[in-house]
């Protein structure tokens, strides 16, 4: 896939994409313009083009009070999974996410989302947790690498 660029999401412009990406993936837990701009200061978004489409993003999150693991998201829009889109945006995450972490790398799905948890469990994955936010009735479910 020689057009597919992945940039980090600074500029506005990056930061709507990567946004509208997070919207479509996740409606449960949609983000304002001001949220993604917070979250862009402590964690690592990435956004993936073809060409100038917007087609998939990823959020590396380094570990916190909650967890000592690097956490990795790649987020691939459903008319451009299968290209290996997800897997660029995964692989660049992970490596970054083992730069910050020696207790492993997690990940976080929407449950469902029965393409992404395939994906992870086949990346040697496993399922840690399941949570539902406020006021949802979907679950994530948290997942880890060793």
């Amino acid at each position: 896939m020689n057009d597919l660029r992945i940039e980090r999401a600074r500029s506005a412009a990056q930061l709507a994409d990567w946004r509208a990406v997070h919207n479509t993936i996740i409606p449960t837990a949609a983000l304002s313009l001001d949220e993604v701009r917070e979250r862009s200061g402590r964690n690592r978004l990435d956004v993936a083009y073809l060409g100038e489409v917007v087609v998939g993003c990823s959020t590396v999150r380094p570990p916190d009070e909650e967890t000592l693991a690097a956490t990795v998201i790649a987020r691939t829009l459903p008319g451009f999974r299968g290209r290996g889109i997800g897997t660029a945006l995964y692989e660049r995450g992970l490596a970054h996410a083992r730069t910050l972490s020696d207790e492993g790398v997690e990940t976080v799905v929407l449950a469902s989302n029965e393409e992404g948890l395939r994906y992870a469990l086949a990346r040697g994955f496993v399922e840690v947790e399941r949570y539902v936010l406020p006021g949802d009735t979907v679950p994530f479910v948290t997942l880890h690498l060793s």
